[in-house]
């Protein structure tokens, strides 16, 4: 990966739907040597795909919550497919500390919540943190 590799990662991470001949003049190579760039960065798996920022609160989901729960490592094999299946689960993480597991929720109201959690207890024990605020929300990797 080169200068001009990184130049294009960090243009698309401000606004993927940059057109090819826009990116192109910003690193001054022609259309298609930087289609064959992306289309490299993308079998590479650098880049992981394309999404749409949309704002949950506009869509009714007004709780952000953190969820630690512990649970042994035997019920994995379970726990995988019941977490990856929560459509309401935005990432989780296996971690070190007291607990194995940091899941990041949001829901529209806390009893949804609450009905989340009564399931996950099935696994092990939670802890939940709602968030208030988010001062410095999700960015991308620096590059």
């Amino acid at each position: 990966m080169d200068e001009i590799d990184l130049k294009l990662l960090r243009l698309l991470q401000k606004n993927s739907r940059t057109p090819v001949k826009a990116l192109a003049g910003a690193v001054n190579l022609s259309s298609p040597a930087v289609s064959a760039r992306i289309d490299r960065l993308e079998k590479q798996g650098v880049i992981r795909g394309y999404t749409l920022d949309v704002d949950p609160l506009q869509l009714g989901h007004h709780i952000l919550a953190y969820i630690h729960l512990d649970m042994q490592p035997v019920q994995k094999e379970e726990f995988y497919p019941f977490i990856a299946a929560c459509p309401n689960v935005l990432e989780c993480s296996c971690v070190t500390g007291q607990y194995s597991m940091l899941i990041k929720v949001i829901y529209p109201s806390t009893q949804e919540l609450d009905t989340f959690i009564g399931g996950l207890q099935h696994f092990g024990k939670t802890e939940t943190q709602i968030v208030f605020s988010t001062p410095v929300p999700p960015r991308p990797v620096q590059i």
